[in-house]
């Protein structure tokens, strides 16, 4: 068993000041590890990352296609988002569509990330609601998912309906029967698989095509959704949305919460789990910027891979100090 690596250093000057040691695995099409870096089999809670394996259910009950579900509803339903209009709007639209309201979904309420719709909040004198949640989209999944199995309003029950579907698949995609879970901020089970696990679902997601049989519909219709509508996923200046627009469709990315992101590779039927010990996202975003330049699907020099992949420590006068870079053992031997 090995231990953390160093993966990303922080510069100011000629110094590294700072160093964010973690994990890193890439598997292929036959759930197969390629390349590793510290402990493949460091057992994590995947946070929001797995949001695309928490939708399978959805799509692959039927479901969604009941609902009439768009490309951008599923996008939603993988989503950890701003709270922006283009994100709350379309929230409160598919509440409505179903006859529901604020008070059915069970994610909590949040304040949005979103500069633009928090200011506005805040001139209305009115306090964020559940849409604004960066769950919400996949809390809408859970209940158009909860609707067609006709379960009870708790869908974030660990016995619920709803959550033994997600756990089914989350095993299965996996490869590995769950350890445990963890509540996550939005109160859903989150459950935790090892990194290499983790990368051996996204590989199967990477390796699903349509036609290719139920479960790999519905993992080829979840990672197109993501890679078509980039901006749901996330939102402006978020590392997914960013990263996902400069990758041209060659990649679906997503992150989780406490250092975790992974990568969907389709065109070269890889998988990518990133765990950043000390839970830092510039670190996770960084990782997982330097794995997609090293395996060649995102440009160096686009300036989200810049940006993420290197990304400029500014002062309060905005003069540039350092830098938050990958370290050697992430850029050597690509």
């Amino acid at each position: 068993m090995s231990a953390s690596v160093p993966l990303v250093e922080v510069t100011r000057g000629p110094f590294v000041e700072c160093v964010h040691s973690g994990h890193a695995v890439i598997c292929n099409s036959r759930g197969e590890v390629v390349r590793a870096w510290g402990n493949p089999d460091l057992t994590i809670l995947p946070r929001s990352s797995c949001k695309m394996i928490q939708a399978l259910p959805l799509v692959e009950s039927g479901a969604a296609d009941a609902a009439g579900l768009s490309t951008r509803q599923l996008a939603l339903s993988c989503a950890s988002h701003n709270g922006a209009a283009i994100h709350v709007g379309p929230v409160r639209a598919w509440l409505s569509s179903m006859g529901l309201g604020d008070d059915d979904l069970r994610c909590g309420p949040q304040e949005p990330n979103d500069r633009d719709e928090r200011d506005a909040l805040i001139r209305a004198h009115e306090a964020p609601c559940q849409v604004h949640n960066n769950c919400s989209g996949k809390h809408l999944g859970f209940l158009t998912l909860n609707r067609h199995l006709g379960g009870g309003s708790e869908y974030v029950g660990l016995d619920h309906p709803v959550q033994l579907a997600v756990r089914a698949a989350f095993e299965e995609v996996t490869e590995e029967t769950s350890p445990g879970y963890g509540i996550d901020g939005c109160s859903a089970p989150n459950f935790a698989s090892s990194l290499t696990g983790l990368a051996r679902a996204m590989a199967g997601f990477a390796a699903a095509r349509p036609g290719g049989g139920l479960r790999a519909e519905a993992q080829s219709r979840l990672v197109q959704a993501m890679m078509t509508h980039p901006e749901l996923v996330a939102g402006e200046g978020r590392a997914c949305t960013g990263l996902m627009r400069a990758m041209h469709g060659r990649a679906a990315v997503k992150t989780g919460a406490e250092g975790v992101f992974v990568a969907i590779l389709p065109d070269l039927g890889l998988g990518v789990a990133v765990k950043i010990t000390d839970g830092a996202t510039r670190a996770s975003e960084c990782a997982t910027t330097a794995i997609l330049t090293g395996l060649g699907v995102l440009d160096p020099q686009d300036p989200a891979a810049q940006w993420f992949g290197h990304a400029p420590l500014a002062n309060r006068r905005g003069i540039v100090a350092g830098e938050v870079r990958p370290a050697a053992s992430l850029t050597s031997g690509w």
